[in-house]
């Protein structure tokens, strides 16, 4: 059984990773359909730059972060003074922080499935009258559905397991920014805490491995409709 505190680490995770996962899917989408259909000066230089969070130690990642959306960063310190805004040591800056940790597994998952549809059928399409947005929403989207789904699933475990970006760029808040990582760091900390450590530890390790598999069934269910 879980304590009410580990219970709220395994909560905060969950709502933390999925909106890491909503909005990381959305830009990873958009950035993928750029890069699989389209042809530009410095494509290869914004390839590198987005999938750099996957090569990057997480710590600087989250440090980054820090420079950029903390009170006194550029981004940060303008959503703060014009909207009130603010996203360091925030829920919403431990969502941040693992959603661009998370960024570049979705975007490859999202490329590989829109690469994978025939530009003959936008084509087709495209001869019949159908706008870019109509042949995305009725083409290109249906059939890479799957592949994005795999996207959405990977990187909701990623962002579920992230640590040293949200600890860097969001601390370790109890009941604030201390999502299931953080926690079982924390139970280490302290004598006897070996036991809440291996609880949460074998729910992360349950969650992943789930979301593992389901990514590999959505993967190969979408080349499966992409040979027909």
């Amino acid at each position: 059984m879980l304590t009410p505190e580990e219970w709220q680490a395994l909560t905060l995770s969950l709502r933390v990773a999925g909106w890491a996962t909503l909005w990381g899917l959305i830009a990873a989408t958009g950035f993928a359909w750029l890069l699989a259909r389209h042809r530009f000066p410095g494509r290869t230089l914004l390839d590198v730059l987005l999938h750099a969070p996957l090569v990057l130690p997480p710590v600087v990642t989250g440090f980054a972060l820090l420079l950029l959306f903390g009170v006194e960063g550029p981004v940060g310190g303008w959503l703060d003074r014009a909207l009130g805004i603010r996203l360091a040591f925030t829920p919403a800056g431990a969502s941040l922080a693992a959603g661009v940790c998370a960024f570049p597994l979705m975007l490859r998952a999202a490329r590989q499935a829109i690469e994978a549809v025939d530009p003959a059928l936008e084509a087709a399409a495209r001869t019949l009258g159908a706008g870019p947005w109509d042949r995305a929403v009725t083409i290109v989207l249906p059939l890479a559905a799957p592949g994005l789904l795999a996207a959405a699933v990977v990187g909701f475990a990623a962002s579920l397991g992230e640590f040293g970006a949200v600890i860097t760029f969001a601390a370790s808040i109890p009941g604030e920014t201390q999502t299931l990582p953080l926690a079982i760091y924390a139970a280490l900390q302290v004598p006897g805490g070996e036991g809440a450590a291996l609880r949460l530890s074998g729910i992360a390790l349950g969650v992943a491995l789930a979301g593992l598999l389901a990514s590999e069934a959505l993967l190969a269910l979408g080349r499966r409709r992409a040979a027909r």
